[in-house]
């Protein structure tokens, strides 16, 4: 039996599924009951528990072979990222008291970097996480080509505005799918202490890439634009960020290139999804 938490999103679903499709049982680990059905009808254990909830996480992780740990995104967190420490006491508390067999956490590249910005969220659970009594293992994911999806309305008008910058400057990028699988592979893997993984696609993309991505799909011309970096703050605050600065640091951290994995591009995973494949799927399903 796996738990698997964040199924109802775009990687802890494609886990579960890609464990079911292993014949390994699924307990499905989510914090709305009224989610449960699809699960329950695939055959999936149901365990209702919160991120901040180490009774129930508890509960979740017990008599578990391992454990898919995926922490709900903090895109804007108050200062000493009291939100994800919160979730840190709970997750330990419930790892002391449940001992899964293995723990694999969903991290981001970057963690290890000292720099502030909005990726110290899996700085710290990284930290916390090395210190449990069970195999930890971190899977550091690459800036998601997912998140393309936010720009297809923009790719249909012509033009695609980028905080990505330079335009040119590429940076490792990589497809959920390819994170899911990675991630069945390592909880079915067995390890002692703990075991880091550096995930990136076949290639490094830049925000020209995925413009001239979606210009082959939507069969017309696509160009991106920076947004310049003295707007990107009143920007944010607009959108009803409270505290933009971790997250302009991030940016500023791919755009510079202090964010990257910890060993390079020579020391990481290359997964095989291309970014066009990915832009191909994200405008199907927004058709």
């Amino acid at each position: 039996m796996y738990a698997v938490m964040g199924v109802t999103g775009q990687v802890g679903g494609q886990v579960a599924n890609g464990l079911l499709a292993a014949g390994q049982r699924v307990r499905a680990v989510l914090r709305d009951e009224a989610k449960a059905g699809p699960w329950i009808e695939r055959g999936c254990g149901i365990a209702i528990a919160g991120s901040d909830d180490a009774d129930a996480l508890a509960t979740a992780f017990e008599g578990t072979e391992g454990v898919f740990l995926m922490i709900p995104p903090d895109y804007d967190p108050a200062p000493g990222f009291p939100a994800v420490q919160k979730v840190i006491a709970a997750v330990s508390r419930a790892v002391e008291a449940a001992r899964p067999g293995k723990l694999v956490f969903l991290s981001t590249v970057g963690a290890h970097v000292e720099e502030f910005s909005l990726l110290n969220n899996s700085r710290l659970v990284e930290s916390a996480l090395r210190n449990l009594p069970v195999p930890t293992g971190f899977v550091r994911a690459a800036w998601f080509m997912e998140n393309a999806s936010w720009d297809v309305a923009a790719a249909r008008t012509g033009v695609i505005p980028s905080f990505l910058q330079p335009l040119d400057h590429p940076i490792p990028m990589v497809a959920t799918a390819d994170i899911a699988r990675t991630i069945v592979a390592t909880l079915q893997d067995q390890w002692q202490g703990t075991r880091v993984i550096e995930l990136e696609g076949p290639q490094r993309y830049s925000a020209i890439d995925i413009a001239n991505g979606f210009a082959a799909v939507l069969g017309h011309p696509v160009r991106t634009e920076p947004v310049p970096r003295d707007t990107w703050k009143p920007l944010f605050l607009t959108q009803g960020m409270q505290h933009p600065e971790p997250r302009m640091r991030m940016l500023d951290g791919f755009n510079e290139g202090w964010i990257d994995f910890e060993h390079g591009p020579s020391g990481s995973l290359k997964a095989a999804t291309t970014l066009d494949s990915v832009l191909r799927r994200v405008v199907e399903r927004s058709s």
